[in-house]
């Protein structure tokens, strides 16, 4: 193909640092061992070359988000009083992508997204061990807040907040081009993530109408045992699907 063509793929791709390294290069006189390897990043692209050369093309974030204090003053004036830490469980080439709310207080404390019993239960229902759930080679853990938000005057959760989302949520996701399957957990992934929704039970319900390779599931809390309890259909019915889909995920298989 042209070097025009490729050039347009590339952008179409989302490489959006593309035309700033070919202005770059053209200012100093590159070796032939970076040429030889600039010309393979391009020409079999960052899918074929993997996500070490992804990230040569396209701006790594994740020292930036996890150094990020948008929320200090809000976060210091909750019940909690607690300081920001977000965090961070991704990496380019992850196949599974885990849309949650935010981090508790366990997980804020332990700097591991679900650790807790949350993490147990969501790893039944995904069929993993914990080695495989925190491989973020193949998994990426991306919340609607990455910082717990901290609890209410009555020992509440308090929501993630909007800021956090729209600071960081599309340059992650462009981090992760090679999604295959996407879990949303809770209603505040849901909203985001689902055209149309209008409440958890309904977006569950509604796998099969979801867009491929995406489901929905009510947060794994403890909280959340009644809601198991009132419909035995989210085991008996999206439990095997949700399953089986990520088995074809982390075993590389063509999903059906």
């Amino acid at each position: 193909p042209s070097a025009a063509k490729l050039l347009a793929a590339r952008v179409r791709a989302g490489v959006a640092d593309f035309c700033f390294m070919i202005l770059e290069i053209s200012k100093c006189k590159p070796n032939a061992s970076f040429i030889s390897i600039f010309v393979e990043v391009i020409c079999c692209g960052p899918l074929s070359f993997g996500p070490t050369a992804y990230l040569l093309l396209m701006k790594d974030i994740r020292d930036d988000l996890a150094a990020c204090r948008l929320c200090a003053e809000r976060f210091a004036v909750t019940a909690t009083q607690h300081c920001p830490r977000p965090i961070v469980w991704f990496k380019p080439g992850a196949r599974l992508l885990i849309a949650s709310q935010a981090p508790g207080k366990r997980v804020h404390e332990a700097g591991k997204p679900f650790w807790d019993m949350s993490g147990t239960r969501l790893r039944d229902w995904l069929g993993l061990d914990e080695a495989t759930f925190y491989d973020r080679n193949r998994v990426a853990i991306v919340p609607m807040g990455f910082c717990f938000p901290g609890y209410d005057a009555k020992g509440s959760d308090l929501p993630p907040p909007r800021i956090c989302a729209q600071t960081w949520r599309k340059p992650v996701l462009e981090m992760l081009p090679d999604l295959r399957l996407t879990v949303l957990i809770g209603a505040y992934a849901m909203k985001y993530h689902l055209p149309g929704f209008r409440n958890v039970t309904e977006a569950v319900a509604g796998w099969r109408d979801h867009p491929p390779g995406v489901f929905a599931l009510p947060h794994p809390s403890w909280r959340n045992t009644g809601w198991l309890n009132k419909n035995p259909w989210f085991a008996e019915e999206v439990l095997p699907r949700l399953r089986a889909a990520v088995s074809e995920v982390m075993n590389d298989r063509a999903p059906n």
